[in-house]
């Protein structure tokens, strides 16, 4: 039986995000400051940086930049080259989506085609 490779979890997010993770143990951190003044540009990057790494099998990305980057996460998730799940985190103690678990629910059921309960 051959061991499964192993697959990493990245996070682009900012400075008090990324090192919060990196206590989980995600080494894959892109940091990017809020007050910059190309943060989209920055976000795309970083974006496509990731998802070109094969290693990276989840990406994790603030809910509150996904609005500036929206046509690289739909040619991520629409391309078949590219492996990367982009999952959108919430931005501190704010969230967009008042279900949060209905939304995570419904997100799960579009990448895998079923349901998963937490």
């Amino acid at each position: 039986m051959t061991k499964p490779e192993k697959i990493d979890i990245a996070i682009i997010g900012t400075r008090d995000q990324t090192a919060l993770v990196r206590l989980a143990g995600v080494e894959k951190c892109r940091m990017i400051e809020e007050n910059e003044e190309n943060i989209n540009e920055k976000v795309r990057e970083a974006l496509m940086d990731l998802s070109d790494d094969s290693s990276v099998g989840i990406i994790m990305i603030p809910e509150e930049w996904t609005g500036g980057a929206a046509d690289t996460l739909k040619y991520i998730r629409e391309s078949k080259k590219r492996t990367a799940i982009v999952i959108e985190i919430p931005s501190g103690f704010k969230t967009e989506e008042r279900d949060v678990r209905g939304y995570y629910k419904t997100y799960t059921k579009k990448l895998i085609g079923f349901n998963v309960d937490i």
